[in-house]
Protein backbone atom coordinates (compact mmCIF):
# COMPACT_ATOMS: atom_id res chain seq x y z
CA UNK A 1 0.00 0.00 0.00
CA UNK A 2 1.47 3.41 -1.14
CA UNK A 3 1.61 6.27 1.62
CA UNK A 4 0.60 9.61 0.51
CA UNK A 5 3.49 11.89 -1.02
CA UNK A 6 5.80 13.85 0.90
CA UNK A 7 6.78 15.65 -1.92
CA UNK A 8 4.02 17.41 -4.26
CA UNK A 9 4.67 17.35 -8.46
CA UNK A 10 5.44 20.23 -8.76
CA UNK A 11 7.92 19.94 -5.87
CA UNK A 12 9.39 16.83 -8.49
CA UNK A 13 8.69 18.52 -11.91
CA UNK A 14 11.04 21.42 -10.17
CA UNK A 15 13.98 19.16 -9.59
CA UNK A 16 13.79 17.18 -12.73
CA UNK A 17 13.55 21.12 -14.92
CA UNK A 18 17.07 21.64 -12.71
CA UNK A 19 18.67 18.41 -13.38
CA UNK A 20 17.56 18.68 -17.37
CA UNK A 21 19.36 22.19 -17.13
CA UNK A 22 22.33 21.12 -15.19
CA UNK A 23 22.57 18.60 -18.06
CA UNK A 24 22.25 20.63 -20.80
CA UNK A 25 24.40 23.71 -19.00
CA UNK A 26 27.23 20.39 -18.81
CA UNK A 27 27.23 21.45 -15.21
CA UNK A 28 28.34 18.13 -14.41
CA UNK A 29 29.44 17.58 -10.72
CA UNK A 30 26.52 19.77 -9.50
CA UNK A 31 24.65 16.94 -11.22
CA UNK A 32 26.36 14.14 -9.34
CA UNK A 33 25.51 16.13 -6.10
CA UNK A 34 21.51 15.04 -7.02
CA UNK A 35 22.64 11.20 -6.56
CA UNK A 36 22.41 9.08 -3.81
CA UNK A 37 25.40 6.98 -3.22
CA UNK A 38 23.67 4.11 -3.96
CA UNK A 39 22.40 5.76 -7.32
CA UNK A 40 22.11 3.76 -10.51
CA UNK A 41 21.76 5.11 -14.10
CA UNK A 42 20.46 2.84 -16.93
CA UNK A 43 19.37 2.33 -20.53
CA UNK A 44 18.03 -0.71 -21.47
CA UNK A 45 18.01 -1.63 -25.26
CA UNK A 46 15.63 -1.11 -27.22
CA UNK A 47 14.46 -4.79 -27.63
CA UNK A 48 14.28 -5.39 -23.91
CA UNK A 49 12.86 -1.74 -22.17
CA UNK A 50 11.52 -3.80 -19.36
CA UNK A 51 14.65 -5.72 -18.74
CA UNK A 52 16.31 -6.03 -15.97
CA UNK A 53 20.19 -5.06 -16.65
CA UNK A 54 21.37 -7.95 -14.15
CA UNK A 55 20.30 -10.70 -16.69
CA UNK A 56 20.04 -8.48 -20.02
CA UNK A 57 22.97 -6.47 -21.59
CA UNK A 58 22.11 -2.93 -21.17
CA UNK A 59 23.16 0.15 -23.08
CA UNK A 60 24.49 1.54 -19.89
CA UNK A 61 24.13 -0.02 -16.49
CA UNK A 62 26.38 2.10 -14.08
CA UNK A 63 26.46 2.26 -10.50
CA UNK A 64 27.63 5.04 -8.87
CA UNK A 65 31.17 4.47 -9.29
CA UNK A 66 30.56 3.77 -12.82
CA UNK A 67 28.51 7.58 -13.11
CA UNK A 68 31.25 9.30 -11.21
CA UNK A 69 33.83 7.78 -13.84
CA UNK A 70 31.73 8.77 -16.60
CA UNK A 71 30.93 11.86 -15.77
CA UNK A 72 35.20 12.24 -15.37
CA UNK A 73 35.62 11.01 -18.88
CA UNK A 74 33.36 13.68 -20.11
CA UNK A 75 34.68 15.90 -18.21
CA UNK A 76 38.25 15.14 -19.89
CA UNK A 77 39.94 15.73 -22.83
CA UNK A 78 40.22 12.30 -23.86
CA UNK A 79 36.13 12.01 -24.58
CA UNK A 80 36.63 12.25 -28.32
CA UNK A 81 33.30 11.70 -28.92
CA UNK A 82 32.44 15.08 -26.70
CA UNK A 83 35.40 17.32 -27.59
CA UNK A 84 34.30 19.29 -28.14
CA UNK A 85 31.04 19.36 -26.07
CA UNK A 86 27.90 18.25 -27.79
CA UNK A 87 24.62 20.97 -27.23
CA UNK A 88 21.53 19.49 -25.87
CA UNK A 89 18.26 21.00 -24.69
CA UNK A 90 15.99 19.00 -23.25
CA UNK A 91 12.23 19.10 -22.66
CA UNK A 92 10.58 17.40 -20.18
CA UNK A 93 6.36 16.84 -19.71
CA UNK A 94 4.14 14.23 -18.41
CA UNK A 95 5.85 13.50 -14.81
CA UNK A 96 3.75 11.31 -12.71
CA UNK A 97 4.14 9.74 -9.43
CA UNK A 98 3.44 6.54 -9.53
CA UNK A 99 3.51 5.35 -6.63
CA UNK A 100 5.43 6.15 -2.72
CA UNK A 101 6.62 3.58 -0.81
CA UNK A 102 8.55 5.13 2.61
CA UNK A 103 10.45 7.53 1.33
CA UNK A 104 11.12 6.46 -2.08
CA UNK A 105 8.83 7.99 -4.69
CA UNK A 106 8.41 6.01 -7.97
CA UNK A 107 8.34 8.63 -11.11
CA UNK A 108 7.87 8.42 -14.76
CA UNK A 109 8.37 11.58 -17.09
CA UNK A 110 8.52 11.62 -21.18
CA UNK A 111 11.61 13.43 -22.46
CA UNK A 112 13.24 14.64 -25.67
CA UNK A 113 16.84 15.69 -25.74
CA UNK A 114 18.19 17.58 -28.89
CA UNK A 115 21.49 17.23 -29.64
CA UNK A 116 23.52 19.66 -31.74
CA UNK A 117 27.05 18.64 -32.91
CA UNK A 118 29.56 20.84 -35.25
CA UNK A 119 29.06 19.18 -38.86
CA UNK A 120 26.70 16.58 -37.55
CA UNK A 121 22.81 16.81 -37.86
CA UNK A 122 20.31 17.23 -35.40
CA UNK A 123 19.75 13.71 -32.85
CA UNK A 124 16.39 13.65 -31.04
CA UNK A 125 16.35 11.24 -28.23
CA UNK A 126 12.95 10.48 -27.35
CA UNK A 127 12.09 8.48 -24.81
CA UNK A 128 10.49 8.32 -21.03
CA UNK A 129 12.40 8.08 -17.67
CA UNK A 130 11.66 6.16 -14.85
CA UNK A 131 13.00 7.77 -11.61
CA UNK A 132 13.65 6.51 -7.88
CA UNK A 133 13.56 9.40 -6.00
CA UNK A 134 14.49 9.33 -2.47
CA UNK A 135 13.85 12.50 -0.20
CA UNK A 136 16.96 12.29 2.00
CA UNK A 137 17.22 15.47 4.68
CA UNK A 138 14.51 17.21 3.02
CA UNK A 139 16.32 17.22 -0.42
CA UNK A 140 14.91 15.06 -3.11
CA UNK A 141 17.65 12.82 -4.57
CA UNK A 142 18.52 10.18 -7.47
CA UNK A 143 18.32 6.62 -6.51
CA UNK A 144 18.31 4.80 -9.85
CA UNK A 145 17.29 7.22 -12.99
CA UNK A 146 16.41 4.86 -16.12
CA UNK A 147 16.59 6.55 -19.54
CA UNK A 148 13.97 4.47 -22.17
CA UNK A 149 14.43 5.34 -25.46
CA UNK A 150 11.47 5.09 -28.07
CA UNK A 151 13.56 4.76 -31.29
CA UNK A 152 13.34 1.24 -32.73
CA UNK A 153 17.43 1.50 -33.40
CA UNK A 154 19.93 3.59 -32.27
CA UNK A 155 22.18 3.46 -35.84
CA UNK A 156 20.70 6.85 -36.64
CA UNK A 157 21.32 8.31 -33.51
CA UNK A 158 25.12 8.19 -33.38
CA UNK A 159 26.84 7.34 -30.41
CA UNK A 160 25.03 7.60 -27.01
CA UNK A 161 28.07 9.86 -25.18
CA UNK A 162 26.31 12.07 -23.44
CA UNK A 163 24.12 11.47 -20.50
CA UNK A 164 20.31 10.66 -21.09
Amino acid sequence: MSEQPQISRAEIEDFLYMEAALLDEWRLDEWLGLLTDDASYLVPPNDAPDGDHHDTLFIVADDIHRVKARVKRLKSRNAHAENPKSRTRRMISNVRIRSVVDDVASVTANFVIYRFRRHEQIREYVGRYEYKLRVCGGDIKIAERKAILDAEQLAGLGSVSIIL
